[in-house]
């Protein structure tokens, strides 16, 4: 049988092989370290950067949800109702209004809300003619009175549908410091419209008595008109 020869490494040789194999060790050595803190420093960058979304994410649902300032809420306007009437602040003086502000097309908040509100009223049954919803809508180059007056037969009956101009609308937004804007294109002819998701509740002379999100317990929207009407009669004449 054929036998390869035998080669025998002389100490200089067998030294310089040693010398390459642990230089290949350590290579090898530090390229896990540096894989280990090259992921260790990507997933410490990822957090920073997650953090960062939150927060920010966290102040835009504040912007959209929570006003400003809650001394300066509701105010005049002139709009236009489900029926195409046009009306004023004035018309709904002398009942406790609750005031939500959405679009036809919007596909969770708007219907939640209007939910919330519609089961308050049946909760409250005959004291349900004491209180005035209205739907306010934020995208009023869609929301016709038409289109408001089909939308909102979903709902409660006694809920009424208003929209305007652009400007009317600004205006009335801006009195009850409501954000919104346009939003995602769907496609060629549809959009989203972004916006705050609050149930306003004011009191017959047009102020502040608390607001909702659209997710409200009904319960909870007839314990505050209860307490706002024992409120009001139980305040001593002046």
């Amino acid at each position: 049988m054929f036998k390869l020869p035998k080669f025998k490494l002389s100490k200089k040789e067998k030294k310089n092989a040693e010398l390459r194999a642990l230089i290949v060790a350590l290579a090898v050595l530090v390229g896990f370290l540096l894989a280990g803190w090259l992921v260790i420093w990507q997933s410490d960058k990822d957090q920073n950067r997650v953090a960062q979304l939150r927060e920010q994410a966290s102040q835009v649902q504040t912007q959209q949800t929570v006003p400003p300032n809650t001394a300066r809420i509701g105010g005049s306007f002139v709009l236009t109702n489900h029926d195409g009437k046009i009306v004023t602040d004035a018309d709904y003086h002398g009942k406790y209004l609750l005031v939500y502000f959405g679009y036809t097309y919007c596909p969770d908040m708007c219907p939640t809300g209007l939910q919330s509100i519609s089961r308050a009223l049946d909760q409250l049954g005959g004291d349900a003619k004491k209180v005035q919803p209205l739907f306010i809508t934020i995208d009023p180059d869609r929301d016709t009175p038409v289109k408001m007056k089909e939308y909102i037969s979903s709902f409660h009956p006694s809920i009424v549908g208003l929209t305007g101009s652009a400007q009317q609308i600004a205006d009335v937004a801006k009195e009850y410091q409501v954000y919104y804007k346009r939003g995602e294109q769907v496609d060629e002819h549809d959009y989203m419209m972004d916006h705050s998701s609050l149930i306003y509740l004011m009191n017959p002379d047009g102020k502040l008595v608390t607001t909702f999100n659209e997710e409200a317990d009904p319960a909870a929207i007839v314990k505050a008109l209860h307490a706002a009407w024992e409120n009001k009669t139980s305040t001593p004449k002046q």
